[in-house]
Order: structure tokens, then C-alpha cells, then sequence
């Protein structure tokens, strides 16, 4: 059954591409309010995005949109807009989402492609991005607390919990910004890189911002949604290092022993934000199925703290944690 919106868009798509009739399927959303159909009854394919303008407005997608686009990466192509009522045609990239078809096999082709549009994307200037500053990793790392120990499990710290909770957070962010600056996609996941011709396809990337270098490798490599060993994942890191010097990037003194503590602190905030995310999503929009990822985020957090002695105390804390 269509409700009012999906009606108001598919007459308002039939209008834009100037036919009389089509059908819209919906297709696999994303952690938002916005909803996507696909368009039948033209030849190709097209996606429409319905983007109510009061919860989710259309120019941060359109400006992160067009700047992507500048690199030469295959983020899809607008081919209509509507403002007013927070509706977008898009070229439709398709459905075969990188996470089903990344294996043993496939990994280092399809992350290969992934590791070229990365690099491509941060070669562009920073355009129009806001900054991914102090405020907003502080902000992030407070959604872990806030929803996940606090809404989730009803966590009651102690004093000393709060006291190193506080000096994690501030280390966290202060390694976040000693990173140079990139354009930050902010969700490079196997859930928005398409397997398509050119791969891979990218989407949702509305949230693009001026930020660390490390963050969209650490959604690539250390995925909320697929986990692989640690000796291969610092291989790509490693891979992903010289081409980076190669072009600029990073800078020669760089090296590889402090570009991978980049990497994991980086994941560690990243991941911290992710849970409490999933949390805030569980209970405030009733999307219970991303608690299921919740094990595999907590257990990179915990195996990457154990690993550096003042990220000690936030793996014991989240190893006393009680199960999700």
C-alpha cells in the first residue's frame, strides 16, 4: 500500500521523466529517515529518494553529491530535484551491496577498487565540507555513553569509571585531530559501496566532512558488518600508506608504526560512536536488528585498547560490561 508521500513522489516522478505511469519498489534504506524506491517502468532503472525537508534536508547530500563526483568516483548522478518536498531522481547503482560478495577470494580485488576511489576522493580539496573538529568527536564519543551504558544497558558508572572515561575521550580526540585533513565520506562501509561498472558505486554520503585521514580506511578495513584477520587487514593499511605518500597525502615522515596507531585510535572513536548509534537507533527509532553488529564493534574497541597501555582501562571497562 502507498502512503501520501509515496503517492506526492511517484506523481511527482512521472512528471519529471514525463510519463504517465510507473511503478515505485522500495529498495534497502539507510540509519535516517530517508526512504528510497525503485523506479520501474523506464529503461534504465532509476532510484528515487524521498528526504522529508523537516527531519532530513536535500543539500547536504547534493553538496557531499557533487564534490564526490569531482574526483571521478561513481557516486550516482542527479537527474532531477524537488526542494520543496525533499524529493531526488538518481541514477540507480544497483542492488549488489559489496558486503554479500566480499570473500577470501574477492576481498583484495573489491577492496582494491575501494582503496583507488578512497584515494581519488582524498585528493580533492575541501570544497564546501564542514570541519570534523574537536566538538563533533567529542559529540560522537558521547553517544556511547549517553545511549549504549546509559539508555541500553542502564549502566551506573563510578567515579572513576566517569574520571577515565573523560582522559580516554580527550586522547581519542586529540589522535583524531593530529591526522591530516582529508574529505571524509564519514560511512565507507560495505553496506554503501556497490559492486557496479565502474566499482565500486558509493552512496550515502550526505555526512561528508574535513577530517582525519584515517577514518574512511577504518570503515573500509575494520567494517561494523565483516570482520577480517588482523595480519591482512594491516597489510591493505600498509598498501593504503605508500600509495598515500606516493601522492601526497601523507607526508614522508609518516611511517608505518605511526600511521597504523593513527589507524586503530581512530577506529576505536569510530567505533565507540557506531554502538552508540545502534543503540540510539534500537530505542529511539525501533531498528532493534543493529544491536546484532553491537558484539563484533565492542570486540575490535576491546582488542585494539588491550593493545595500547593508556587505552588499557577502556578494555577492561567494556570486557565487564554486561552482554548486549
Amino acid at each position: 500500500m502507498e502512503d501520501s508521500r509515496q503517492e506526492q513522489l511517484r506523481d511527482w516522478v512521472c512528471q519529471a521523466l514525463q510519463i504517465p505511469k510507473l511503478e515505485l519498489r522500495p529498495v534497502a534504506g539507510d540509519a535516517s529517515f530517508r526512504r528510497y524506491f525503485r523506479v520501474h517502468g523506464t529503461d534504465p532503472t532509476r532510484i528515487a529518494m524521498d528526504a522529508p525537508p523537516e527531519h532530513e534536508p536535500l543539500e547536504p547530500f547534493l553538496t557531499a553529491n557533487t564534490h564526490l563526483r569531482k574526483a571521478g568516483v561513481h557516486a550516482p548522478e542527479v537527474q532531477a530535484e524537488n526542494h520543496a518536498d525533499g524529493f531526488l531522481l538518481l541514477e540507480d547503482l544497483g542492488d549488489e551491496q559489496y558486503l554479500p560478495n566480499l570473500s577470501e577470494e574477492s576481498a583484495d580485488s573489491l577492496y582494491g577498487d575501494a582503496l583507488d576511489a578512497l584515494l581519488r576522493i582524498q585528493m580533492l580539496p575541501r570544497g564546501p565540507l564542514p570541519p570534523y573538529d574537536a566538538k563533533q568527536l567529542r559529540l560522537e564519543l558521547d553517544r556511547f555513553t549517553d545511549w549504549y551504558l546509559g539508555r541500553h544497558l542502564g549502566w551506573e558508572s563510578s567515579h572513576e569509571d566517569r574520571l577515565m572515561i573523560e582522559t580516554v575521550w580527550q586522547l581519542l580526540v586529540n589522535r583524531a585531530l593530529e591526522q591530516p585533513c582529508v574529505v571524509v565520506h564519514r560511512d565507507y562501509h560495505s553496506r554503501n559501496l556497490m559492486v557496479t561498472e565502474p566499482n565500486p558505486g558509493i552512496i550515502d554520503h550526505q555526512d561528508a566532512m574535513w577530517g582525519p585521514v584515517t577514518y574512511d580506511l577504518v570503515s573500509l578495513l575494520r567494517d561494523c558488518y565483516i570482520a577480517w584477520p588482523d595480519d591482512r587487514v594491516q597489510g591493505w593499511v600498509e598498501q593504503y600508506r605508500q600509495r598515500a605518500r606516493k601522492q601526497g597525502i601523507l607526508d614522508e615522515n609518516v611511517d608505518s608504526g605511526l600511521f597504523l596507531e593513527w589507524f586503530d585510535w581512530m577506529g576505536v572513536q569510530r567505533h565507540l560512536k557506531a554502538v552508540g548509534i545502534f543503540a540510539r537507533l534500537c530505542h529511539r527509532d525501533g531498528k532493534s536488528y543493529f544491536m546484532l553488529d553491537v558484539p563484533r564493534v565492542l570486540g575490535y574497541v576491546r582488542d585494539v585498547c588491550a593493545r595500547y597501555p593508556s587505552l588499557q582501562p577502556l578494555a577492561e571497562l567494556v570486557a565487564r560490561l554486561p552482554e548486549p
